[in-house]
């Protein structure tokens, strides 16, 4: 391991290595991806998509041995024994920095499918980036604005039909997808600004989750609630802590919840019906806010890092 090395050469090289390994497979699930669209046949289409979640896999596995080969972490994993790569879920988690979805695609690579994001239209269009997430299936949606509704409302249910459709070629293919429900990047600054009423968390949004539910809630085996904690980047920038070489601990726990019921007609018709699944997210975030104060408490994080319980009027 090269963890000896100064910082800034350890970012330097940090940066090449990373820049290498994402410009290699994702220029061949590019060159996949313009295949894929020659193919006339389901069946063809469908096995190069696997190729092309292997070399997702690929990205992910070398991201893991440029850890290794700069860093001196130690990985603190709970939960992955009872996962399935033949199985379909949905994840939720909170969002720490930009190193999540590597940090995340490493960890459940060899116990998942490969991750998914549902992903705006408009990155389609994207170069390079928009032929590497189709080649890779991920669902694009149209987002219909509530001003548009309200100038055509035949529009309504149009965005949860074409999300359908989307997720169709799902039903034969084992599948994960993940949703960041807090919306954002965790920050002090935005938990204070939010009001939170939690520690380390900022609010959890419940459109988007529903939103996937309504459209293929019946498809997922389970729903995983995956919580990560970098002990030693609580007020810092998880990335550029990892890229200089001074991070040293990585915690991720995994929990395997049933999947919630989402009566779609009634979440976007009825207020009270919103309000119930939104109160069971955050029975859900609260547990997850006393699970990272327990572990900071575990790796020993000093305690001027460790914040204050918000009062109990701030949960309602």
């Amino acid at each position: 391991m090269l963890n000896f090395l100064p910082g800034p050469v350890l970012y330097f090289l940090s940066t090449l290595f990373l820049i290498i390994n994402t410009v290699v497979w994702a220029s061949l699930i590019s060159v996949g991806g313009i295949i894929k669209l020659l193919l006339p046949f389901t069946a063809a289409r469908n096995s190069l998509t696997h190729v092309m979640n292997r070399f997702m896999w690929a990205w992910a596995t070398c991201n893991g041995g440029i850890l290794y080969l700069l860093a001196d972490i130690e990985w603190d994993i709970e939960g992955l024994e009872n996962l399935d790569k033949r199985s379909w879920y949905l994840l939720i988690s909170n969002h720490l920095s930009g190193f999540d979805i590597a940090a995340q695609t490493y960890v459940l690579r060899n116990h998942i499918p490969m991750l998914k994001f549902f992903l705006k239209k408009e990155l389609l269009y994207v170069p390079f980036l928009g032929l590497g997430c189709w080649s890779l299936d991920m669902p694009f949606m149209t987002r219909t604005s509530p001003a548009k509704l309200k100038k055509n409302p035949k529009l309504k249910g149009k965005d949860l039909e074409t999300t359908r459709r989307a997720c169709e070629k799902f039903l034969d293919m084992p599948t994960s997808i993940i949703n960041y429900v807090e919306g954002s990047r965790f920050t002090e600054e935005k938990r204070i600004r939010q009001d939170s009423p939690y520690r380390y968390l900022l609010r959890p949004k419940a459109g988007g989750i529903a939103f996937a539910l309504s459209a293929m809630g019946e498809q997922f085996t389970n729903l995983l609630d995956i919580t990560l904690v970098y002990p030693e980047a609580i007020k810092k920038d998880a990335l550029d802590e990892v890229m200089h070489g001074r991070m040293k601990k990585i915690v991720v726990r995994v929990k395997v919840l049933p999947v919630p019921k989402v009566d779609n007609k009634r979440y976007f018709a009825e207020a009270a019906y919103r309000v119930e699944f939104q109160r069971w997210l955050n029975e859900i975030w609260e547990q997850k806010d006393e699970e990272i104060h327990q572990l900071m408490l575990k790796h020993n994080v000093p305690s001027e890092h460790l914040i204050e319980k918000p009062s109990a009027s701030k949960q309602q």
